[in-house]
């Protein structure tokens, strides 16, 4: 986008509409400036193809950055822009990295960015996701200078007129050609002042504001171009975002929310299947993790749904979950494995390369029946049913008159049956058990203590994002924070423990196969050894963690919290 004074886009959908715009702005600036397209395109005029890149959750947007691959006969360049993401202007940055034989049109991991200025701002933001090509146009610029009476260039105006690159809009039928074709976007103008001449720019400005057709506009290109696609910057994230109020009924608050887990759930499959980063199997296993814990926490305030129905979706996305461990369990060994041969102090990182080229093996065997699973029919069964009984529940539930039940089974009225009341009463039980279960765990405790303790402070957390919408978020930020602070322990007790014994048994899975040279088992065994060190060290900070979640004052902010949740 042509930095400039100010920005304006073209209104309507059709580009007779958008021309007409233009030739109106032309015409309206002709009254008082003389106006002469360039003779040669320069920097920002002529034809521009670009490419936007983020990564699948938008972190280069949440970061407040946007990344451009421009392709050019005089070579290829990254182009990288930002305001620092408060939106204020302050530490705007603008950066470009040249860039040869590359291919954006296909995704993008870290090693595969060359070295330079824009992969080196973005590595610790987008890693371990892939960059994505988001959307690409293609952009004809026409440049006009804006002379005065002395025949002087006081101003230029830049008319874009973009495309998307083989592309439609959502909703648009197709043309029936086996070659989508390019899609027309609005016109952008844009004007640019001239150093010494600002007031002459200015009043262009004014001249533009004033006619019909035009709109001014902040927004990058890249809004406007997703828009056509009926997609937005930043549509996606593993949040629980589900649209609740404390007021609906428990079972529509408690069918919204399983219905946006199962939104994250099908939005993850398609890059599982590609494989196209790990970050995807991590999203799809935690909302289906979750999707566990809302049916043990609220299960029974889906009116309208039997028990023993439950029950089988329950073992369902059990059956999901367990089908997903064994690949993300390698793929956490792989991702860590760099700054784990790092950290070897006796053995050399070269010597776990057998034990790399082990676990990519393991990784392509368990990928396979992990992808079988997800193409199975019972999978894509699972998930159709699964959104056709929510949505019915959710309607239902909307209807005056419906009734809730208690976890005895008996019905309640709509008043007691509010999302309000579930949020409380739920989230205080899952906060007693963590209370109770943690205060009763003295440095003898078995470690299997520690492992429910985590299970139980999960299912807490999630009963908190579950219900988030209807917390004050000064109060939710602080018991979260305690929370977490609480989970980082007990995680990296029972991590380290599981990835102890997962090392010991590919390490004998190895050597019986005849697969482990004695360096690399000297060297796994220093790796368990630096592990349990650490599994020690979250074992002694236990008790500093959780007086500080659990202690009085901790207490004291979660019943205010819970207070101001069911109003």
């Amino acid at each position: 986008m042509t930095p400039g004074l100010a920005g304006f886009i073209a209104e309507g959908s059709e580009p007779q509409t958008w021309d007409d715009a233009v030739d109106a702005a032309l015409a309206a600036l002709a009254a008082e400036f003389g106006v002469v397209p360039e003779r040669t395109p320069g920097e920002h005029g002529g034809t521009r193809r670009t490419t936007w890149l983020d990564t699948f959750d938008w972190r280069l947007h949440k970061a407040g950055l946007t990344l451009e691959y421009a392709p050019g006969r005089g070579g290829s360049e990254l182009l990288l822009a930002g305001n620092g993401g408060d939106g204020s202007g302050a530490g705007d940055e603008e950066l470009a990295q040249p860039v040869a034989r590359w291919q954006a049109s296909r995704p993008l991991l870290l090693p595969d960015l060359p070295d330079g200025p824009v992969t080196a701002r973005i590595a610790g933001l987008v890693a371990p996701r892939a960059l994505l090509p988001v959307v690409s146009t293609t952009t004809v610029t026409t440049v006009y200078r804006l002379l005065n009476s002395d025949g002087k260039t006081v101003a230029r105006l830049h008319v874009a007129r973009p495309s998307l690159d083989g592309s439609r809009p959502a909703g648009r039928a197709s043309t029936g050609s086996a070659t989508p074709q390019p899609v027309p976007l609005p016109a952008r103008l844009t004007i640019t002042a001239i150093r010494g001449y600002l007031g002459p720019a200015r009043r262009a400005v004014r001249l533009v504001n004033a006619v019909p057709g035009l709109q001014t506009t902040v927004d990058q290109p890249l809004a406007y171009a997703l828009r056509a696609l009926g997609r937005r910057p930043g549509d996606y994230s593993n949040k629980v975002d589900a649209d609740i109020t404390a007021a609906m009924s428990a079972s529509a608050a408690a069918a919204a929310i399983l219905l946006r887990l199962l939104d994250t759930i099908e939005a993850n499959v398609r890059g599982v299947l590609a494989d196209t980063d790990s970050e995807f199997l991590h999203d799809l296993r935690v909302s289906v993790r979750r999707t566990r814990s809302a049916l043990k926490l609220c299960g029974d305030a889906l009116v309208g749904m039997p028990v023993e129905e439950l029950a089988m979706f329950a073992a369902e996305f059990k059956w999901v979950g367990d089908m997903t461990t064994p690949t993300r369990d390698l793929d956490v060994h792989l991702l860590d494995f760099e700054q784990t041969a790092r950290g070897l102090a006796a053995a050399k990182p070269d010597d776990l390369e057998p034990f790399r080229a082990y676990l990519e093996q393991r990784r392509r065997r368990e990928f396979r029946a992990l992808s079988r699973g997800l193409r199975s029919e019972r999978f894509v069964t699972l998930l159709s049913e699964w959104r056709i009984r929510l949505t019915k529940i959710r309607q239902d539930a909307q209807k005056p008159g419906r009734r809730s039940r208690n976890r005895s089974g008996q019905f309640t009225g709509d008043a007691a049956g509010t999302a309000g009341v579930l949020a409380a009463e739920r989230t205080r039980i899952a906060f007693t058990k963590v209370a109770r279960r943690g205060a009763a765990i003295t440095p003898e405790t078995p470690a299997e203590a520690l492992h429910d303790l985590r299970k139980r402070a999960k299912e807490l957390r999630y009963a908190l994002e579950f219900f988030a919408p209807l917390h004050d978020p000064g109060d939710y930020g602080k018991v979260v924070g305690d929370l977490k602070r609480l989970q980082d322990c007990l995680g990296e007790f029972q991590d380290t423990e599981v990835q102890v014994h997962e090392i010991r048994t590919l390490a004998a899975a190895m050597l019986a196969a005849g697969e482990a040279p004695a360096v690399t088992l000297l060297a796994m065994g220093e790796i368990t050894a630096g592990l349990a060190v650490r599994q020690r060290a979250a074992r002694a900070d236990f008790e500093r963690r959780f007086t500080a979640f659990a202690d009085v004052e901790g207490q004291r902010r979660m019943s205010a919290l819970l207070r101001g949740g069911t109003a």
